[in-house]
């Protein structure tokens, strides 16, 4: 009785670990019952380990001593322990078999099992966990809250919702909570702190302590809002890169998709459906096109490495054939291109020009390892075959991010050149001039090759979209000196009397800034969808299937689409912008995409991107002279 009332009067709150401990933080009762589970739970495995083990050591019945070992085999005891070890070693196996599957889930699934990890969206526990945690904001560069990308807001009901400021805009870079992840799932894992074990909470933590999870990324909110209204009504990629450090200014896709509405497993099987947009496919990063003339500049950038930049190369009337019996390769207005005409020209004189005959003759002089070694540098894979060039391997190494997630996440499709030995002088001439087997670019590839020349020393920096990363170097493409020489020969094609963008510049040289670039128009073989439907045109057509018997199936229809491409660098003396800009089906580079990159620039100097110097100088209004009064 005495010890019953004690029981009862005596204040347990003071045993609760938080008291005993003198912290604050309210895990630690459940992280104290943990423990004290875990220490009743080894107790009893000891326990049973011991009795498994006495088993082999039990003491024998007097009758037994003396009996022969195949007596004592067949004894109605040993034959019961015999199966009762057995079944303990069947108990084990199976115990170890379900903990170590937990225990590869986990601890390593989600960082090794790709399938885990495409299917983890659908786990609930995942998805309670994920709203339990509150992201944090995502700020653009400019680090201020009015720039935010991604935050909080409570609705009518007092509920809290994650909202974005671009829903859109934004939408293929942030991602969503299916399919592939974005930086929403990948960059706040980062500065998350792993979980702590319950004895860290019994003994160490303290306190709780104020966690800061906002972000800071390299985006201009502003400027990335502008790159997409230059998309509307269109499809296509817009990239720009600011070349000296690698950061990643702006990215848009078009078609894209909203974020919020994309949340719903039904409108989100409604993105994958669309096989005639792809609105869930990032153009910027994960599409391929063929570059047209824009890749000039990387048989350029191979000449100068190759030491051939003072080279001097002949067009004639009936164009450059690559050898005896090939076809020929003429200009685009299938002899020579204007100003200059049919003479011999300079590697300025024909990137001013844009000239067919000049650069196709260029890559056949440099030849197959000299193209090799410059697509290396420039983080395009040479490979041996076509065949090769279909595999779609994602580049990841080329992002400069703080962690694998990141870098996975934004992984964009590796271009690809051929340069086997099977392939014909012909074909290394298309690819000088951005055709043939050059027909597998992204638009990010080509912000890439504009950006090496563009950075001060020649260097090729890793794109970065983290602004607490430090800049790193992808490789060194060229020498300070040649990329000096390239700036100024990717100048001409904006202020050259004959440049295919001089005029289109006009409203960019007036502001006072010097930019450079290049025009590029490329034909592509592209499916036929129903305008009405959607759906994907076929006609019926037949072959030889491996037995040798005909049959019949639906082959896609296909037409050919001119795409609008221009790559820019601006301001010229210092880069800060590296833009790559592509336009499916918008004909002429000149036409379409040169104007929305110098368009781009002005929009950047506005927003002090080009730097301080640039910025248009706030009007004074204008003060009506005063009349004076007659006396």
């Amino acid at each position: 009785m005495i010890i019953l009332m004690f029981l009862l009067q005596f204040d347990w709150e003071k045993l609760r670990p938080e008291n005993i401990f003198g912290g604050q933080v309210l895990e630690r009762t459940p992280a104290g019952l943990t423990i004290v589970y875990l220490i009743g739970t080894a107790v009893l495995l000891v326990l049973l380990v011991i009795s498994f083990l006495s088993n082999f050591r039990r003491p024998k019945f007097n009758f037994e001593q003396d009996l022969p070992k195949e007596v004592k085999r067949r004894l109605t005891t040993t034959l019961a322990n015999r199966s009762l070890r057995v079944w303990q070693f069947v108990f084990i196996f199976l115990a170890l078999v379900v903990y170590g599957f937990h225990v590869y889930w986990t601890y390593f699934a989600d960082d090794s099992n790709e399938q885990f990890q495409a299917l983890s969206y659908k786990d609930l526990r995942n998805r309670r966990t994920q709203a339990a945690r509150l992201r944090g904001w995502m700020l653009d560069r400019s680090g201020k809250l009015g720039g935010a990308l991604a935050y909080y807001k409570l609705d009518g009901d007092g509920d809290i919702n994650r909202v974005f400021s671009l829903e859109k805009e934004m939408a293929h870079l942030l991602g969503t909570e299916r399919g592939t992840p974005g930086l929403e799932r990948t960059i706040y894992k980062a500065g998350d702190d792993a979980t702590p074990e319950a004895w860290e909470v019994l003994t160490k933590i303290k306190h709780q302590e104020d966690e800061q999870r906002d972000v800071k990324i390299t985006i201009d909110r502003d400027l990335q809002a502008f790159i997409a209204d230059q998309l509307k009504d269109k499809k296509g990629a817009i990239v720009v890169l600011n070349p000296q450090t690698g950061d990643v200014l702006g990215m848009y896709s078009n078609p894209a998709f909203n974020i919020t509405e994309a949340q719903t497993l039904e409108n989100y099987l409604k993105l994958e459906g669309d096989k005639r947009n792809k609105p869930l496919l990032n153009r910027a990063t994960r599409e391929y096109y063929v570059p047209g003339s824009t890749f000039k500049t990387f048989t350029m950038i191979s000449a100068f490495r190759a030491g051939k930049q003072n080279t001097l190369l002949t067009s004639s009337p009936g164009g450059f054939v690559p050898f005896r019996g090939s076809r020929s390769i003429t200009d685009a207005n299938g002899g020579c291109e204007p100003p200059f005409g049919c003479t011999t020209l300079n590697i300025a004189q024909a990137f001013e020009a844009s000239s067919n005959q000049y650069f196709s003759q260029m890559a056949v002089e440099l030849g197959k390892e000299r193209i090799r070694e410059t697509a290396g540098a420039l983080s395009i894979l040479a490979v041996e075959t076509p065949e090769d060039a279909l595999q779609g391997i994602f580049f990841a190494d080329i992002w400069n991010t703080s962690n694998d997630r990141i870098k996975n996440a934004l992984a964009p499709e590796q271009s690809t050149i051929v340069t086997g030995s099977k392939i014909s002088a012909y074909d290394v001439g298309l690819e000088g001039l951005g055709q043939g087997y050059a027909g597998q670019m992204t638009p990010f590839q080509m912000a890439l090759v504009a950006s090496a020349p563009a950075n001060m020393e020649g260097k090729l920096m890793k794109p970065r979209i983290e602004m607490d990363v430090a800049p790193q170097m992808f490789s060194q493409v060229l020498s300070p000196p040649q990329a000096a020489q390239i700036r100024e020969i990717m100048g001409l094609v904006t202020e050259g009397s004959g440049g295919t963008a001089t005029r289109v510049f006009a409203n960019v040289r007036a502001a006072g800034i010097r930019s450079g670039g290049k025009t590029g128009t490329a034909e592509k073989q592209a499916p036929l969808y129903d305008e009405k439907t959607g759906k994907l045109k076929t006609v019926k057509k037949k072959r030889k299937d491996e037995n040798g018997n005909t049959v019949e199936y639906n082959a896609p229809v296909m037409f050919e689409r001119t795409d609008s491409w221009y790559i820019s660098i601006a301001p010229l003396e210092r880069p800060q912008l590296a833009i790559a800009v592509v336009v499916e089906g918008g004909g002429y580079g000149a036409a379409i995409s040169a104007p929305i990159a110098a368009r781009i620039i002005l929009k950047a100097r506005d927003l002090g991107l080009l730097g301080e110097q640039y910025k248009p100088k706030p009007q004074l209004p204008k003060i009506p002279p005063t009349k004076k009064k007659k006396k």
